[in-house]
């Protein structure tokens, strides 16, 4: 039996790998975008990322739900059951991404006064007088920002499919420890978006509507590439029709573990919407550089969530063995690895937070000078408060992972409601209303720690109830 440091490796290092991939593929556009020096490009990203984090959310409740069931029926050594929950999640996937596909393509029009990028509102805010050579730049700012983010939003939405699929299937296969294979699919699919991006937005010119075409582009070619490892390996997983069912607990096994993740996702979609809005209101140039701060805080982020994810099959797999002990200790070790590489990141960051944030955007000949040294200058501060809870991130991802693996769906989800809404909105609402665009652009670290404090709790509350659960005699 390996050691608990190297079974941790062994399924971590990938999903830790993956995430730097998936780091890689959401700074990729808003890298190739900054270099076009248009803020309001960068701003369309921003404002239509919300959209995009909910089909990320879709993918994550079939992915991540039928990951941690998998890997809970072959711990029970269940296969049959195995094939029935891939096909069940692979289908489900198919299903939500049709659907998406037709609300954001036929619905875009009424999506863009909720993402507050239409212009006819936004020119009725305009303060400069009206006639004025402020105004008319101002009116065609704001024209072309909500031109970008429709642009951005309808090829996003044409790719929903194998955006969702993609995602979910990533997930799947890890329920069955080929983490290689997760992260294989996923590094195709930045391969593609890396390699094409400069030439559909540079060589092209078509600006954000080509980052947005690269992507779907490259979730397509990532979604075959799973395909083909279903089709030639000799995988457990099964996406065909005669073994797809509702029944015999694969629908609420799937979805109670997948839902919590689910809400994760669109709390932080419906959070990340409520925080551009009201960064809007108060300068249109902020909402891009919280964007552009958060993009680049996604390594620290995503560094840990990978340890996070890549435990959750092991923990699983433990619990559904009924090795209590040794789940245990896998959940200790992971905690603290994220909190040194937390802790590294957040002094790197710290110390070169101006460089990093000039890897996204750069003055040059187009585009107005000034407006980009204003995006700059809030996307250095939102960044430089953003790392302050850098740290402990991997406390919550660590625990609520293991939650997910274990099957505890009320602890679950008690943390991915908390952390983005019960916690966070009241905290951003609050501080809009009491501070203003300082308080808005504290709002998440003041909100990540207290779910630290709750997270520890909850863990503590978890252990105490299975210390009735274990099995004397077991041993690591």
């Amino acid at each position: 039996m390996d050691s608990i440091p190297r079974a941790v490796a062994t399924l971590a290092i990938p999903s830790v790998l993956s995430m730097l991939v998936t780091v890689l593929y959401n700074m990729v556009d808003m890298v190739f975008i900054g270099q076009t020096h248009d803020p309001y490009q960068m701003n369309a990203v921003s404002l239509a990322t919300p959209v995009f984090t909910i089909l990320m959310a879709f993918g994550n409740l079939f992915g991540v739900g039928g990951c941690a069931f998998v890997a809970r029926s072959l711990g029970a050594k269940e296969i049959d059951r195995v094939r029935k929950i891939s096909s069940f999640s692979f289908w489900g996937a198919v299903v939500v991404g049709a659907l998406a596909t037709l609300v954001m393509t036929l619905g875009v029009d009424w999506i863009l006064p909720l993402l507050g990028a239409d212009a006819v509102s936004n020119i009725t805010s305009i303060t400069q007088e009206s006639g004025s050579a402020a105004y008319l730049q101002q009116v065609e700012n704001y024209q072309n920002l909500e031109q970008y983010t429709r642009d951005y939003l309808f090829f996003i939405g044409i790719g929903a499919i194998p955006t969702i699929l993609s995602s979910a299937m990533s997930n799947l296969v890890k329920g069955e420890c080929a983490a290689k294979i997760s992260m294989t699919g996923m590094m195709i699919g930045a391969g593609v978006n890396i390699v094409m991006d400069p030439v559909m937005i540079f060589g092209f010119g078509m600006g954000v509507k080509g980052a947005a075409i690269v992507t779907t582009i490259g979730n397509t070619v990532a979604t075959l590439f799973y395909f083909g490892y279903l089709k030639f390996s000799r995988t457990i997983l099964s996406v065909h029709p005669r073994h797809f069912t509702v029944k015999g607990g694969v629908f609420t096994g799937v979805l109670s573990v997948g839902i919590p993740m689910f809400l994760t996702n669109v709390l932080m979609s419906l959070s990340n919407l409520l925080l551009n809005r009201m960064l809007n209101s108060i300068d249109v140039l902020a909402t891009g550089g919280m964007g552009i701060a958060m993009k680049a805080n996604m390594l620290v982020v995503f560094l840990q969530l990978g340890i996070g994810i890549g435990i959750q099959p092991l923990v699983g797999f433990y619990y559904g063995a009924r090795n209590f002990e040794r789940m245990g200790k896998v959940v200790r070790f992971s905690t603290c690895c994220t909190l040194v590489i937390g802790t590294v990141l957040t002094v790197v960051y710290f110390l070169l937070k101006e460089p990093i944030v000039s890897i996204f955007m750069t003055a040059g000949s187009s585009g107005s000078v000034a407006d980009v040294e204003t995006q700059r200058a809030y996307a250095v501060k939102m960044l430089r408060v953003l790392m302050l809870s850098g740290p402990f991130l991997g406390v919550i991802f660590v625990n609520n992972n293991a939650f997910q693996g274990m099957g505890c769906c009320l602890a679950s989800l008690i943390l991915s409601v908390s952390r983005q809404g019960l916690i966070f909105l009241p905290v951003l609402l609050l501080v809009n209303a009491l501070v203003g665009l300082d308080g808005l652009i504290y709002a998440q670290p003041i909100a990540d720690l207290c779910f630290v404090f709750v997270a520890l709790v909850m863990m503590q509350v978890i252990k105490k109830r299975d210390m009735r659960r274990l099995q004397p005699g077991i041993r690591a």
